[in-house]
Formats: C-alpha cells, sequence, structure tokens
C-alpha cells in the first residue's frame, strides 16, 4: 500500500455469482446511469476511507481474529435509493452473520481512529450508479454463499475506479 489508500472490507463474488447478477442486470434493462463493471462487483461490509499505511496494517492484524461462520445471502429485491443515485440488489432478510461481521469490522475500524458509516447497516450489490428512479420491485433470488471476506482498495486508473484485492480472510464458525 502507498501512503494512503482509499479501502473498505467486502465480500468479493465468485465467478458464479458475478454472473448471476450480470444476468439479471441484462434482463432488466439498465438503460440509465452507469453501470457497475462486472469485476467490481461486491458487497460492501465497512468502507474506511483514506487510510494510511501503518493504520492499515493494524486493522488487517485485528480482524485477523474475527470469527463468524459462512452464511448465505439471498439478494431478492431491486431497488433505487434516491439519495445516492443507486440502483442495487438487496436481501429482505439478511442472514444475521452478516450484520454480526459488519457491526465488528466497523468497532475494529473505531477503535483504529476510522470512523465507518453511522446509517443502519444494509447489504446489497450496487448495479449502477448516477440512475434515474427506478421502482424498486422483488425480483428472482440470487444465494450468494459467502465464506470469506476481504480487504479492497479503490484505486483511479485511466479515467476510472477499479478495485484491487489486498487481502482475504477465511469465515470460520467461532470456538465453543
Amino acid at each position: 500500500m502507498s501512503d494512503f489508500s482509499r479501502l473498505f472490507f467486502a465480500l468479493w463474488p465468485d465467478d458464479e455469482i458475478r454472473q448471476s447478477v450480470l444476468r439479471l442486470s441484462k434482463s432488466i434493462g439498465i438503460d440509465a446511469g452507469k453501470p457497475v463493471p462486472p469485476q467490481n462487483l461486491h458487497v460492501t461490509l465497512a468502507f474506511l476511507g483514506n487510510v494510511d499505511a501503518a493504520t492499515g496494517l493494524l486493522i488487517q492484524q485485528r480482524v485477523a481474529g474475527i470469527a463468524v461462520e459462512p452464511f448465505a445471502l439471498i439478494f431478492d429485491q431491486l431497488n433505487h435509493w434516491n439519495k445516492s443515485a443507486v440502483l442495487c440488489l438487496t436481501c429482505r432478510q439478511p442472514a444475521h452473520q452478516v450484520m454480526t461481521l459488519a457491526t465488528t469490522l466497523a468497532s475494529i475500524a473505531a477503535d483504529c481512529g476510522i470512523q465507518t458509516d453511522k446509517r443502519p447497516y444494509q447489504p446489497h450489490i450496487t448495479l449502477a450508479r448516477d440512475c434515474a428512479v427506478f421502482a424498486a420491485y422483488d425480483c428472482e433470488p440470487i444465494t450468494w454463499r459467502a465464506e470469506s471476506f476481504c480487504l479492497v482498495e479503490s484505486c483511479r486508473e485511466q479515467y476510472r475506479i477499479c478495485y484491487k484485492l489486498i487481502r482475504q480472510w477465511p469465515l470460520v464458525k467461532p470456538a465453543v
């Protein structure tokens, strides 16, 4: 990492999930806005923002001990968020493990001096940005089986945003 990196924790899709999301995006015909490039699809767990190298390493050390068992998320609703003008897939009933993981990551970030979003966490997959209003509706479910989480860097390359995986940790069942 350079002196400062724009970082976030995320669930990263496998090829099967990526293709399912792309098929859904094509079937609804996203005409307006800027579709998210397929290689950038993910579920944000905690956005950290600009983080210096020392804090980034400290956070990586702290999250290594997280124990949350693998889980499934069922993305079954298509929503438009007016304030941020994004079209996204959401879960009507998110798994409690993803809520625990997101809360734990935000807590670790706060302990390291990084403030994360204070709004209630809602797992989602952003399909397009700068979208006109789009009526929310239920869609064919996409089941995302989360076996790991990762730290990702947001980089700007030739007028576009790309995401680089920095490190990945397996989800493990907590010891009894």
